[in-house]
């Protein structure tokens, strides 16, 4: 053990000694939980920088400084010790390692295989953080947070590379990913897609000085194109029951929760977005599912494109888009404010969903030849009948119902919401289709519960293509959690750091 070390050792003893007595002495008797609080947090982030420099001083020390075999049998000698810059959640250090090098062969520093280290100074933590902060907040919100808890400072632009390197593995992961075990399947399959609006930066700009003309925009929309894909016990119900439950709130019994729900978005576009689905769905598929749905609000598009590559499934009309076209009928009839629209609904409702779409389009077409029907009345009207004639192979409600499958896309449109949107639509933003493509896929990881195994696989692959080989003391990837963020939101506040008693990290 060298005097350096030594010195380490004997610093950390130290401190653990104050800490003790931080908490048991003289000034504790007075203290108040909160400032005891913040002053042991800041002693552990240093102490746990200490410790963990001690770590890669005493790996250093007892790495081989003899010859070098390489995989193909070359010899490499020890050449120097060379120094390696490391960002840990605990605060930054340097620290060094032998270098073995041959002229014409090179060099390699096999310690940095064995600690299994990125080829960046930014320790796997800290990146999983970071991530996990970007995918679900503004980039600069949180370096904030990681500064104000730990007093660690990262640039947006180092935080965003880092994300984006970290997304790398995502479709690598899912392609390997097993399929869920039957046993924990429903017996009705279901696949829902739908767009949603990123604001993106427009790539080719005009020249410097040439102002933006009436209407014009820094910018413009590129479709994201969500897809999900569960399974889902079947639940029978009349249309009556579903016309109660819509319209006078009547409990009934609720559905089972989707099992195995798998969210993804692509800005690629439909076809890619389709193509990758269609793969997931491929393997789940097996004797224990007895019905494939796919939900739909009526883009035709989408619609084209889900009868090439899911030629098994039986399409449906989302209920809830379908019923909003009645209430563009009624609001310009009745107007939105008049009770009378209610009663309307309610029958108009319950003959859409009782299989009577035919006479309601008829009905509609009817009341447009009426000579004192109004211009704006006669466009909706034939609007709706319209959509509804386009989509009647799709609307076989009394079926859908009776055989217990799902006619409502709330998963997708929930997931446009707060997957897409509440992310990526925030006042301001505007994103390249590179950055935004990054961080749907690591959205996508986050919310599909997969974040600590994808990491572990994420490093495990990293480790493969750095090293050429798996890490020899390689830890089960079930067995590799990463810190929540819930363990640290209480921590945060929208005071300004001058509000704290004392200061969580220098």
């Amino acid at each position: 053990m060298t005097f350096n070390s030594q010195v380490i050792i004997q610093d950390i003893r130290t401190d653990f000694e104050e800490m003790l007595e931080y908490v048991t002495g003289e000034q504790a008797r007075t203290a108040t939980a909160d400032a005891t609080e913040r002053g042991l947090f800041k002693m552990l982030i240093e102490m746990g920088l200490k410790l963990l420099t001690l770590f890669f001083i005493m790996r250093s020390q007892n790495a081989s400084r003899e010859t070098f075999k390489t995989a193909d049998g070359s010899e490499l000698r020890y050449h120097r010790d060379t120094k390696r810059r490391y960002v840990s959640i605990f605060g930054k250090l340097r620290f060094v390692r032998p270098y073995f090098y041959r002229k014409g062969k090179g060099g390699r520093i096999p310690l940095d295989a064995e600690l299994s280290l990125g080829d960046d100074c930014y320790s796997d933590l800290v990146r999983e953080v970071n991530d996990y902060l970007g995918v679900n907040g503004v980039y600069h919100k949180g370096c904030e947070t990681l500064e104000r808890l730990l007093g660690l400072r990262l640039s947006t632009r180092v935080v965003q590379s880092n994300l984006g390197e970290d997304a790398a593995d995502v479709l690598a992961y899912y392609a390997q990913k097993p399929a869920p075990v039957a046993s924990s399947e429903a017996e009705i399959l279901v696949i829902q897609a739908d767009g949603k609006g990123v604001p993106m930066i427009l790539e080719e700009t005009k020249p410097d000085g040439v102002r933006l003309g009436k209407g014009e925009k820094h910018g413009h929309k590129k479709e994201a194109i969500v897809t999900s894909v569960y399974s889902i016990k079947a639940f029978t119900r009349t249309p009556e029951q579903v016309v109660a439950s819509y319209y006078d709130k009547i409990n009934l019994d609720r559905p089972s929760k989707p099992q195995n729900k798998r969210l993804w978005a692509t800005l690629d576009g439909k076809d890619t977005a389709l193509n990758r689905l269609a793969k997931q769905v491929r393997f789940r598929l097996g004797s224990h599912i007895q019905y494939k749905i796919a939900l739909c609000d009526g883009c035709e598009a989408l619609q084209t494109r889900i009868a090439k590559h899911f030629s098994g499934f039986t399409q449906i009309l989302d209920f809830i888009h379908a019923n909003e076209y009645l209430w563009d009928v009624a609001n310009a009839f009745f107007g939105e404010t008049n009770d009378q629209r209610f009663a309307w609904m309610r029958s108009h409702t319950l003959q859409l969903l009782s299989g009577q779409t035919s006479q309601l389009i008829a009905e509609f077409r009817s009341l447009t030849t009426q000579p004192k029907i109004s211009k704006r009345k006669r466009i909706q009207l034939l609007k709706t009948a319209n959509y509804f004639e386009r989509n009647l192979p799709f609307m076989d409600y009394p079926t859908y119902l009776s055989n217990g499958w799902p006619i409502a896309s709330g998963v997708i449109e929930g997931a446009c919401r707060h997957f897409v949107k509440d992310r990526c639509e925030l006042s301001g933003m505007r994103w390249l289709q590179c950055g935004a493509e990054n961080l749907l896929r690591l959205r996508a990881v986050a919310e599909n519960n997969d974040w600590d195994i994808y990491h572990a696989y994420r490093k495990q692959q990293r480790h493969q293509r750095l090293y050429a080989s798996l890490p020899t003391n390689l830890v089960p990837i079930e067995a590799q959690a990463f810190i929540p963020a819930p363990a640290v939101e209480p921590l945060i506040s929208n005071k300004p750091s001058s509000y704290l008693q004392m200061p969580l990290a220098s």
